[in-house]
C-alpha cells in the first residue's frame, strides 16, 4: 500500500480503483495493521484511503488536545485531497466514532457508513477504563499489551490459546504499541460524546458489533444503532479486536455491505 502525506499532515495509504473508501483505525493500531486484509479484498473495486490518526504511522502528534470533530474534518479533507469526491467511510473503535462524525458532518460526500465497536458517549466506566490504559502505558507498554489480550479478544479465542500463544501475542502487540504515541488518543477515548451529531446522518449506515466486546459493551453499540436514523445492525461473535481476532469474518461483513451499497447506489467512480 503506497504511503503519502497530505498538506494537513495526515499520513495515509492509498490504493485500488473504483468508488472511494475511507478507512479509520482505532487507538493502539494503525492503517496497515487494521485494514490490510480488507484493502486486499476490495482493492480491485474500491479506491481506498486508509489514514493514520495523530501519533500513528507518520502522522505527527497534535500539539493541541484532540477532538472528534476536528479529526472527522481532517479525515474527510484527506480523502478529498487524495482525489475522492465521495466515499464510503468505515471505522473501528475510536475510528468508528470518528467515521460516524464524518457521516454526520460531511453527508454530501458519504456514500455509506460502517461503524465497528463504536459508542456514543464516554461515561464514568469509560473514563475509568481508559485511565487504566494510560497508567499501564506509562508504567510499561507490555503491561497494557497483556491487559488488552484479556479484554480485547473474545472468549473462544482466549480459550483456544496456549501459554506460548499468549506470549507471542503480547510480544507482537507490545511492538505495535511501541510504534505509536498513544496518550492523546486514549485521553480522547475518555471524552467521547457524539450524541448531538447522530440525527444528522443520512447515509446508509451499518453498526457492526462484537457480541463479546468487553471494551465497548455490546449494549453501547446497540444504543448507537438506535440513535442513527435507519441504521442497520449486525452482531458477530468475537471481542473488541475483531479485525485482529477474526479478520476473515470482519472483512467479509464489511465487503458484503460495500458491495450491496454499490449495487443499490449505482457505481460512480471517484
Amino acid at each position: 500500500m503506497p504511503t503519502t502525506t497530505t498538506s494537513c499532515a495526515v499520513d495515509y495509504h492509498f490504493t485500488g480503483s473504483g468508488p472511494g473508501l475511507l478507512l479509520i483505525h482505532g487507538t493502539g493500531a494503525d492503517a496497515e495493521s487494521s485494514w490490510t486484509e480488507l484493502i486486499d479484498s476490495v482493492a480491485a473495486r474500491f479506491t481506498t484511503v486508509a489514514i493514520n490518526l495523530p501519533g500513528s504511522g507518520r502522522t505527527p502528534v497534535s500539539p493541541e488536545p484532540l477532538d472528534i470533530v476536528t479529526l472527522a474534518d481532517q479525515a474527510a479533507a484527506t480523502a478529498v485531497a487524495a482525489g475522492l469526491t465521495d466515499f464510503h467511510v468505515v471505522g473501528h473503535s475510536l475510528g468508528a466514532v470518528i467515521a460516524t462524525a464524518v457521516a454526520a458532518r460531511h453527508g454530501a460526500r458519504v456514500r455509506s457508513l460502517v461503524a465497528h465497536a463504536a459508542w456514543t458517549r464516554s461515561g464514568a466506566r469509560e473514563a475509568f477504563q481508559f485511565g487504566l490504559w494510560e497508567s499501564l502505558l506509562r508504567a510499561d507498554p507490555e503491561l497494557l499489551a497483556r491487559h488488552l489480550q484479556l479484554t480485547a479478544m473474545g472468549p473462544a479465542t482466549l480459550a483456544s490459546r496456549t501459554a506460548e500463544d499468549f506470549e507471542q501475542a503480547v510480544a507482537g502487540f507490545t511492538e505495535m504499541l511501541g510504534r505509536q504515541r498513544l496518550q492523546p488518543l486514549i485521553e480522547l477515548d475518555a471524552r467521547v460524546d457524539i450524541r448531538s451529531l447522530l440525527h444528522s446522518i443520512t447515509a446508509p449506515s451499518l453498526v457492526l458489533a462484537s457480541r463479546d466486546d468487553q471494551i465497548v459493551p455490546v449494549s453501547h453499540q446497540r444504543e448507537l444503532a438506535r440513535a442513527i436514523p435507519g441504521a442497520g445492525y449486525l452482531e458477530l461473535p468475537g471481542g473488541h479486536a475483531l479485525p485482529f481476532e477474526d479478520p476473515a469474518a470482519f472483512t467479509a461483513a464489511i465487503a458484503d455491505w460495500l458491495d450491496y451499497q454499490e449495487s443499490a447506489l449505482g457505481s460512480s467512480h471517484r
